[in-house]
């Protein structure tokens, strides 16, 4: 049943060149013997399905849906738990098909040698390991029990690559220089490391995802001077945040204090995901959120805030305090790129030198911003 559902999966996919991988690769040994399955009610409540609870034939038909199904929760493995748990997810199985069109947009192909930051349950590394071969894939990952249990599913399918327990964010030395280095989890800036180990002509590919929850792609090609440069991709794919970038806890929010003033912008604009992702170039540091009637920015490490309300002549009062201008600076970058005609992220690039992370708009010597250092 199995191999049937592997096919159907493949044929679901349509990958020409990850087909034969998909056939082959079993994923039942990477989901495991256990998922989580979120409550409907509590965003933050998970409660753990177990193989032997749901029974053979079912759980196959689940683990080949392509679905992303959670493996762990607030470092607790969905084998490992004896309830639902309280959190957020920290490693999962991910949909097959945005795992394949990852592959996909870093190009990588046969004669290749990559190295994946961000290891997970292991089954992008096999699928890998079977295209490539296993002295080509070079894997890291950082938490130690999500690292040990792909490696024992890695092995049991058959598969040898090179795996790591370490931070990922200072890639792997030891197989230097790559091809291809492809990042399963987002990124809030790209690590200086990662330039030192992918050669002169080879390709970065990150999902990156900051502090305002805006999110983009990014595909780089290294030069020989050892800087990268690149567009955003079409496609809008990301994953779990590095750990090391996610954004500090946020204190209690205060509103409508500081000063205020008519907005120059409808602050629904940021239910825009590429409006969302400008706002955050505009605003490195800040974070996003808001109530029924109430858009609200937080800077933590300045204290600088602004929150943004209807008001009764029909516009938006914004109320600023603290030492940044935060939407000052967001629709000052809004406006910009709605007098560029509001594109997509693709429309953007990257480019990342020794000293200098930047944003650009529509070619390199076009509008940018710096990221955060």
């Amino acid at each position: 049943m199995a191999m049937k559902l592997r096919h159907m999966l493949a044929d679901t996919i349509g990958s020409a060149d990850w087909r034969m991988a998909l056939e082959l690769v079993p994923r039942e040994l990477f989901v495991g013997d256990a998922v989580y399955r979120v409550d409907q009610a509590r965003g933050d409540l998970w409660t753990p399905v177990q193989r032997a609870e749901v029974g053979e034939d079912d759980w196959l038909a689940l683990v080949y849906t392509d679905e992303t199904w959670v493996t762990q929760v607030a470092g607790i493995m969905a084998e490992d738990a004896v309830g639902p748990v309280t959190g957020s997810p920290s490693s999962s199985s991910t949909f097959p098909s945005l795992v394949v069109r990852m592959l996909e947009a870093a190009g990588i192909a046969e004669g290749d040698t990559v190295l994946e930051i961000g290891t997970g349950t292991g089954y992008s590394t096999a699928l890998m390991c079977q295209r490539l071969g296993n002295s080509a894939v070079t894997s890291i990952e950082y938490d130690p029990a999500v690292a040990e249990r792909a490696r024992k599913a890695i092995t049991a399918a058959g598969y040898a690559p090179t795996l790591v327990v370490g931070d990922g964010l200072h890639g792997y030395y030891g197989n230097a220089e790559y091809d291809r280095l492809i990042c399963t989890c987002s990124v809030r800036t790209i690590p200086p490391a990662w330039l030192d180990q992918v050669r002169a002509g080879g390709t970065i590919t990150t999902p990156m995802w900051g502090w305002m929850d805006g999110v983009a792609s990014a595909h780089l090609t290294l030069a020989d001077d050892g800087t990268a440069s690149g567009r955003f991709l079409k496609d809008d794919l990301y994953f779990m945040r590095a750990r090391a970038h996610l954004p500090p806890p946020r204190p209690p929010i205060v509103t409508g204090t500081g000063e205020a003033r008519e907005s120059r912008i409808d602050p629904a604009i940021l239910g825009d995901e590429a409006a969302l992702f400008v706002a955050q170039l505009a605003a490195p540091a800040a974070q996003y959120t808001w109530t029924q009637d109430t858009t609200i920015l937080l800077d933590v490490s300045t204290g600088s805030r602004a929150d943004t309300r209807p008001n009764s002549s029909g516009g938006w009062t914004v109320h600023q305090h603290g030492p940044v201008r935060l939407w000052d600076a967001v629709e000052d970058a809004i406006l910009l790129w709605q007098d560029a005609g509001s594109p997509h992220q693709s429309a953007f690039g990257l480019t990342v030198t020794r000293d200098r992370q930047y944003v650009w708009l529509g070619e390199l010597d076009g509008p940018a911003w710096n990221l955060p250092a």
